[in-house]
């Protein structure tokens, strides 16, 4: 069964307690992110998972090797259950990631591996200099990379989950923001899906917030989202 993730793109502490104990027991599983965590730091991490629940820690590592490394070790002392890096950060920065999370044992932190963007499509990606390459092809291509070098899992589009969730090996994560359900607003992302479409391609865990975090009836919303990912 997939997971629902909550992305708390709020600005305070204060608001993502609040976020999270309102729409209660039916998620359990948060994503922290950049302007979150640069606000308030480790602490958040720690309100969310003393209440219980998943920390999906999204600060997408990229720098040299010895530094991430140094990054995965601390988020793994928080506890957090899957961090990110890009994917672009080559084979020994993608390693040590792996191995500073190994030390951790049976409590692990997951590490995904970002291909591409899902605000980017590929007039995007002509400007950063990759052409001759749709995004699927440099996802698939990235997305090998990252996983033959120690990533357990992706953050990719649902656009390409189905297509990834085939070519590589059984067990590899899979967790697509880009989620929005049927008859939701498309926001910032250029590359979406329904639930129940991110599923059957294959997602182990779906990330969405405006759709519940904005919603005047976030438990509701929530649920909907659960019922949509069960179809």
């Amino acid at each position: 069964m997939a997971e629902l993730i909550v992305a708390l793109d709020v600005q305070t502490r204060e608001e993502a307690v609040t976020k999270v104990k309102a729409i209660g027991d039916g998620v359990g599983f948060y994503k922290i992110g950049l302007e979150l965590y640069t606000a308030e730091g480790p602490d958040v991490v720690k309100a969310v998972k003393d209440l219980g629940k998943k920390v999906f820690l999204d600060l997408k590592f990229h720098d040299i090797p010895r530094t991430v490394e140094r990054a995965v070790r601390s988020g793994g002392k928080l506890g957090v259950d899957l961090m990110t890096i890009h994917s672009v950060g080559g084979k020994a920065m993608i390693r040590a990631a792996a191995d500073a999370a190994a030390e951790f044992g049976a409590a692990a932190p997951k590490i995904l591996a970002v291909t591409v963007l899902t605000s980017m499509d590929g007039a995007d990606l002509a400007d950063v200099g990759i052409v001759g390459r749709t995004p699927a092809e440099q996802v698939a291509a990235m997305a090998k990379f990252a996983v033959e070098n120690g990533a357990n899992g992706l953050v990719c589009s649902p656009k390409e989950v189905g297509s990834l969730s085939k070519s590589l090996a059984a067990g590899t994560i899979f967790v697509t923001p880009g989620v929005r359900p049927a008859g939701a607003a498309v926001g910032d992302q250029k590359r979406v899906a329904t639930p129940a479409d991110a599923v059957r391609d294959g997602a182990t865990h779906l990330v969405v917030g405006r759709p519940i975090l904005a919603a005047d009836d976030p438990v509701a919303a929530a649920a909907a989202i659960l019922a949509e990912m069960a179809l």
